[in-house]
């Protein structure tokens, strides 16, 4: 049994890919016997993050990160995100000399960017800085590999992603069925860095559907009165919007995976995307997805793709494939490398 610590300053109950794939990989690494332990900002006084209401932004100190690591003695660190808790627990390591793991889940760069007006390579200058003490750092995909070890970034290992296709499953159409067809489905956070206006704007004949909420949600509602914002989904009516669209149509162009786009695929419904970081990745398959720089064009193509074979392609994709990817890369704090100061 290996002890494993992840700090991560994204977790429950936010709803985002970060906190997906950390809980389903913490949950295929205890099915192997390990024993996972997390740093959360649940463990502290938080404030919301301007711009960004839904995460928290941890008020921890050193002191208490201390105390919460010399508590649980791990033999390997992962530190998930680089915000506060990241920082906190990346300082920590360094001042001990202990290796440690981490992970790029998001384009912060260009996420800081979209928001506020700051060069993206202020922010990549950040990230680098960041990530450089670590043995490793996984990256979700191999082009997201091959863009940061392009900016100066070292030891990047490509890493995936996984769908519970127990859960998403293909299933009778029994939502939207009083809408004009064919019906398109986006699924997400509602923001400016998910570019879905893009898709609100693609003229394709049918119903195009959003669900998820988001800071951007009434300002898209209000230019798009046609339409149908459901607000958030989850569980089996989200499995059942999967189910029940025509085409689902991922407009990012900043994502680094994009989970939503597997979980629509092994529920049977094929996928439209630019081509893009992510999308050019998981839409290896063109029977599964289809993407072009016209998403009008990818959409329409979406339409004709099979059901079936979308759902195939999407089992591809394993949590147990991403936990066994993340435990290899895992680093050990041997005899010589004690936690204690």
């Amino acid at each position: 049994m290996t002890r494993i610590l992840i700090v991560t300053d994204a977790w429950q109950p936010q709803v985002n890919g970060v906190v997906r794939c950390l809980t389903n990989v913490g949950d295929e690494l205890k099915s192997f016997g390990h024993d996972v332990r997390f740093l959360t900002p649940g463990q502290f006084w938080t404030v919301p993050m301007p711009t960004y209401p839904e995460i928290r932004l941890s008020f921890a100190s050193l002191g208490h990160i201390e105390a919460f690591v010399d508590g649980v003695q791990p033999d390997c660190i992962h530190i998930a995100t680089e915000g506060p808790l990241g920082l906190l627990a990346r300082q920590l390591c360094m001042a001990r000399n202990v290796p440690f793991t981490t992970s790029y889940h998001t384009r912060f760069a260009e996420y800081l960017s979209a928001r506020v007006p700051i060069p993206p390579d202020w922010g990549y200058a950040y990230l680098r800085w960041f990530h450089e003490p670590a043995k490793r750092t996984l990256a979700p995909t191999k082009s997201i590999s091959k863009d940061l070890l392009s900016r100066g970034f070292e030891n990047i290992v490509s890493w995936t992603r996984g769908v519970d296709a127990s859960h998403f499953v293909p299933g009778e159409k029994t939502q939207f069925t009083d809408l004009p067809g064919p019906h398109l489905l986006y699924v997400g956070r509602v923001s400016v860095e998910k570019n879905i206006q893009s898709f609100l704007s693609a003229d394709v004949p049918g119903t195009k559907i959003v669900v998820g909420d988001g800071p951007q949600l009434e300002e898209l509602r209000h230019a798009f009165p046609d339409v149908h914002f459901l607000g958030h989904r989850s569980g089996k009516e989200l499995v059942a919007c999967y189910q029940s669209a025509d085409a689902f149509v991922f407009p990012s162009k900043t994502d680094t995976f994009g989970n939503v786009m597997i979980e629509a695929m092994a529920s049977g419904t094929p996928v439209a995307a630019y081509p893009t970081m992510g999308p050019i990745d998981v839409l290896t398959d063109r029977r599964a997805g289809a993407m072009d720089d016209d998403l009008s064009v990818a959409i329409r193509t979406a339409l004709t793709l099979d059901r079936g074979a979308a759902r195939r392609h999407a089992l591809t994709f394993t949590w147990r494939h991403c936990a066994e990817i993340f435990f290899e890369n895992l680093q050990i704090i041997g005899p010589q490398r004690e936690l204690a100061a």
